[in-house]
């Protein structure tokens, strides 16, 4: 342990340095890296691309089950109906579905050209934070700080355990409160994983989502089977538009249940800097990934069409259960089973690129100093991971609200992957390709396309929801005083700062954690 600086000495310097000469950690936030005419893909393999410490080990394939993974947890499950109910009929909720595929792959090449041009994990807090500064990057910050991210980690992990559950107690519910102490236990599980190992993490997210395919394989090769037998399963699909609407509201909310399914598209994006080789594998990974998800999401939908009447589809709270339970038969359980399997693997995913989101923050001095630290031996961000998966576990007290809460901010996640898309156009005026070459360009019709769905999707919510908008961006507005007095201010108080300090070395003792330092061997 000699090779590496005593963490204690180290921290109480620089607090005294910083101290001495006056100057705030918000004025050394790290400079993002470009791909500049001279860098060639060789050079990002040196693992030099930030001044972070975390290496550079994911492979193509695994950065496939990232994305594959983080998309595919309980909403194929589940949004069917949701779907179905607003569109009114097969073709239509089919022609959803493609439609949430194709948008979702849109904005996916679209951030595709901006993780390869700002080489910087983050995803949309990171590209804005370059394109429009800090200001607008920490209002996207505080909101997946305090709630997008905690919030939908309860959610799945409530979710896992309701499902693994379902088949112990199958005639009657689930003890009161036993799915959230079994959801807790779901995420100290992923919270010792992922601060143990990076091989860990990706050996779950691997095995979890080949096994949420598997399930989905299953079910697809089960409407295959009952396509061929005939009738009656033919003829669920004999009406494709029967029951149509053109009701713009209603195809609007059956568009917000599709795109649900989609969440995930972008993930890979918060683990750039863990790429081998991220101008490659990044483009790659998100054309197999998003092709492979629409084509199995539709195929999946066609099979509940054929299996399920309309009316027990309406009627099901989960549809892969109830097509489980009718076709199954005595090894129906599998299908409960294969949900949880998918909602861990999604949870892994977002545990997983969260604490990286938040490192990133903290490098950039938006988030306590202590997120940035990193163990030298483990190589994996241990605070970062605890502090998201802590805020997971206290929102789990208010497990009946948190739905409520995720409603409340949808608009804002639109909101922010719009200002990116709208950062890349600006970014191709601010810093034009023949002075700053893009390893990947875009033909800016899709950028265009795709700012004006999200200007949709963000107007979509004030006519339908006025009051839950309002709401969401009021959430949204408190980000500023807190910028204003924690971020952007000059002056900190003396009790504010010796608290930092002590937490950091308390952190640093206890989880042998510590600040990249370009000199380490």
């Amino acid at each position: 342990m000699s090779q590496y600086p005593n963490p204690e000495k180290t921290n109480r310097l620089k607090a005294a340095k910083m101290r001495e000469l006056n100057t705030d950690d918000s004025d050394m936030a790290e400079e993002p890296v470009y791909m500049s005419p001279t860098m060639q893909k060789g050079d990002l393999k040196d693992d030099k691309r930030t001044k972070g410490a975390l290496k550079p080990r994911i492979s193509l394939f695994t950065g496939v089950m990232v994305i594959v993974g983080s998309i595919i947890g309980s909403g194929i499950f589940i949004s069917p109906k949701g779907v179905h109910e607003n569109v009114g009929s097969i073709g239509g909720s089919l022609i959803i579905w493609t439609f949430s595929g194709l948008f979702s792959a849109m904005g996916a090449y679209c951030y595709a050209e901006l993780g390869t041009f700002i080489l910087e994990s983050g995803a949309d807090y990171a590209y804005v934070r370059v394109a429009f500064g800090p200001f607008v990057a920490f209002i996207r910050l505080w909101i997946e700080a305090i709630i997008v991210r905690p919030c939908t980690m309860t959610v799945v992990a409530i979710t896992c355990a309701v499902y693994i559950l379902r088949p112990v107690y199958h005639s009657c519910g689930s003890p009161g409160h036993a799915p959230a102490l079994l959801a807790a236990v779901i995420l100290l599980l992923l919270m010792m994983i992922n601060s143990q190992s990076v091989r860990w993490v990706m050996y779950v997210q691997n095995f979890f989502t080949i096994a949420k395919l598997t399930a989905l394989a299953l079910i697809i090769v089960t409407g295959i089977v009952l396509l061929c037998i005939g009738e009656p399963y033919v003829s669920n699909l004999s009406s494709p538009w029967e029951g149509a609407t053109s009701d713009v509201g209603k195809i609007s909310m059956a568009l917000y249940s599709g795109l649900y399914a989609f969440n995930g598209w972008n993930y890979l994006n918060f683990i750039t800097e863990e790429l081998r080789d991220p101008l490659r594998d990044l483009p790659i990974a998100i054309g197999i990934s998003l092709s492979l998800v629409t084509i199995v999401y539709l195929l999946t939908n066609v099979a509940f069409y054929a299996g399920l009447t309309t009316s027990e589809l309406l009627e099901s709270t989960a549809v892969g259960v109830t097509f489980g339970n009718r076709f199954y038969g005595s090894m129906s359980w599998i299908i409960p089973i294969f949900v949880a399997c998918s909602c861990f693997g999604a949870l892994n995913g977002i545990l997983l690129t969260s604490s990286r989101l938040f490192l990133v923050a903290a490098r950039q001095k938006q988030m306590p100093d202590l997120l940035s630290m990193v163990n030298p031996f483990r190589e994996t961000p241990v605070p970062a991971v605890l502090f998201s998966g802590i805020l997971s576990l206290l929102y789990l007290s208010l497990s009946d609200n948190v739905y409520t809460l995720i409603n409340y901010v949808q608009i804002v996640n639109w909101l922010a992957i719009g200002c990116a898309t709208a950062g890349l156009l600006y970014l191709r005026y601010k810093m034009p390709t023949d002075q700053h070459p893009r390893p990947l360009k875009v033909n800016l019709v899709f950028p265009v396309i795709f700012l004006i769905g999200c200007i949709f999707l963000i107007v979509v919510p004030l006519v339908q929801s006025p009051v839950d908008t309002l709401i969401g961006l009021g959430i949204m507005a408190t980000s500023i005083p807190v910028y204003l007095v924690f971020i952007a201010s000059k002056w900190k108080p003396k009790v504010l700062t010796k608290f930092s300090d002590d937490v950091s070395i308390f952190a640093q003792k206890a989880f042998l954690v510590m600040k990249h330092q370009e000199d380490i061997d």
